[in-house]
């Protein structure tokens, strides 16, 4: 236990640092707008495709700071409201992303559990270590969104289950219902994780470990009918407790937001999202989009172990009541759901809670490796190593980390939030200020904090830039509006070869904006 504290310090150290580097990424504001409408207690209809819970945890340190309610209708401009409370907009989106420390703190600790109780005390260890040290977990667990705390608590959830199945008492049957309630009142997303990688983890019990164990119960429907009386506890809890979210609001029908938000998710998935692979513009998603962001946004030392740990899994996939496969079942759920169902594909971070699975797998590796002789040793002494300098030559920009398989150019992969996500405009504000720049052409992907910027002398004058050609002094681009919007023409002439594609950059400032002077 005293190396998984000692991880979860170095961890969040890591975390806090990079929150004076960054400014608010396009999605921040409006969350934190969104959760001081809930700790006003105002009816939560400020978007209500997410739900209430990790919005509330982000203002809550802005609230605790005097910030209040100032009326905004929209969820974006209630949260530039909160965040320029008391003229110190990064105390105030410092304390926001505080919120989410806690989340992050519960997803590493769901990894070290859910491995020491399947595989000990080494595997959980080296579990823990594989997940403090990805970056995009390190990445998302520094900024006020919803994706770390749909990480912790779906990973929380599910381990709740496994406990619940094992022996449902009073007190795990309470357990699990909080921990269901917990992850619907973060995102939505759980209710479509969870059922497909439980029902993963079911088919995966009815394969291997009947075949290649005697089952712990006579019959399956025993097993079923043993856990019976406690599920109706189990489902109270969770309903009342996600009733509570929405402060038992009602109005035709129990918490009126939550079917709302249900709704606009299902639409929003059938109407798809502009998205961006391999050079490539759609609205429909990708089946292979995950894959592709698995295999250039995760350490290649950390696919080794998982590589590895997988290949243990399986081997061993009839042992110790299923423990190995459990978490190839619940990685294999979350994948497969959103490869065949999710049209909305706009980053690394919408699978975020199958890397908890992964470092599981992972920690199952490590293991292995380390109880294997000398040669097997110095392996996984040289993974670790190459893992921690990959994960600490990344810092700070943990969001746009890309492995060496996607060379120089990254964008050409991925972009959005797994690339630029806004976050470079404080960068680009101190280096334009730095080349003395009195006019920019420029498309910003986060036009809000360089409207702050502007009101506060730090960013010059901006006109569009000219699709067809630089315009004469200074050009910048953020690469997500570059390659994905494609200056007007992602829909018209995706194809079209642009005036940016011909002529180097001068610079990159931060991971994700380029810089142009044309004399």
């Amino acid at each position: 236990m005293a190396g998984f504290a000692a991880l979860l310090v170095i961890a969040t150290a890591r975390i806090v640092a990079t929150y004076p580097v960054f400014n608010d990424t396009v999605d921040e504001s409006w969350h934190i707008g969104c959760g001081m409408v809930w700790l006003a207690g105002r009816t939560y209809d400020c978007n209500p495709e997410h739900p209430p819970l990790a919005r509330g945890m982000m203002a809550l340190g802005p609230y605790l700071a005097g910030a209040r309610d100032t009326g905004q209708k929209a969820g974006a401009l209630e949260g530039r409201a909160v965040l320029h409370h008391g003229g110190n907009f990064d105390r105030m989106l410092a304390l926001a992303r505080m919120g989410i420390l806690p989340f992050f703190w519960l997803a590493s600790l769901v990894v070290y559990l859910w491995a020491r109780r399947g595989f000990g005390e080494p595997a959980a260890f080296f579990a823990t270590l594989c997940f403090t040290m990805f970056p995009a977990a390190l990445a998302h667990a520094g900024l006020a969104t919803t994706d770390m705390p749909a990480t912790a608590s779906i990973g929380a959830a599910f381990l709740a289950l496994l406990m619940w199945i094992d022996k449902p008492t009073m007190a795990r049957s309470l357990l699990l219902g909080g921990a269901l309630a917990l992850a619907v009142l973060s995102k939505f997303s759980s209710l479509a994780f969870l059922p497909s990688a439980t029902v993963a983890a079911f088919i995966a019990y009815l394969l291997f470990q009947r075949l290649f164990q005697r089952p712990r119960f006579k019959s399956l429907g025993e097993s079923i009918m043993r856990c019976a009386p406690s599920a109706a506890i189990v489902a109270v809890t969770a309903a009342m407790s996600i009733w509570a979210g929405y402060r038992f609001h009602y109005a035709g029908v129990p918490a009126p937001e939550l079917w709302q938000g249900i709704r606009d998710v299902i639409s929003h998935n059938n109407t798809g999202h502009p998205g961006y692979l391999l050079g490539h513009y759609g609205e429909q998603g990708w089946w292979y989009y995950y894959p592709v962001a698995i295999l250039f946004k995760t350490p290649l030392a950390l696919l080794a172990l998982l590589g590895i740990g997988a290949w243990v899994c399986w081997r061993r996939r009839g042992e110790r009541g299923g423990a190995y496969v459990t978490p190839l079942a619940f990685s294999v759920g979350i994948l497969i759901f959103a490869a065949a169902f999710s049209h909305i594909n706009l980053g690394i971070r919408h699978i975020l809670p199958a890397y908890v699975a992964f470092s599981v797998i992972a920690g199952v590796g490590a293991q292995w490796l380390w109880s294997s002789g000398r040669a097997a040793r110095a392996l996984l002494a040289g993974l670790v190593v190459w893992f921690a300098a990959s994960s600490a030559l990344s810092h700070p920009d943990y969001l746009a980390y890309f492995n060496v398989l996607a060379g120089r150019e990254p964008e050409r992969i991925l972009v959005d939030s797994d690339l630029d996500w806004g976050q470079d405009m404080k960068r680009l504000s101190v280096r334009l200020q730095q080349l003395d720049v009195k006019e920019l052409a420029f498309d910003p992907f986060n036009g809000a904090y360089v409207e702050d910027l502007q009101n506060e002398g730090k960013f010059p004058p901006i006109h569009p830039l000219d699709p067809n050609g630089p315009s004469h002094g200074w050009n910048a681009a953020s690469l997500t509006m570059l390659k994905l919007w494609r200056l007007g023409y992602f829909k018209s002439d995706p194809t079209r070869v642009l005036w940016t594609d011909r002529i180097p950059p001068t610079e990159r400032v931060g991971e994700g904006v380029l810089l142009w002077y044309v004399p």
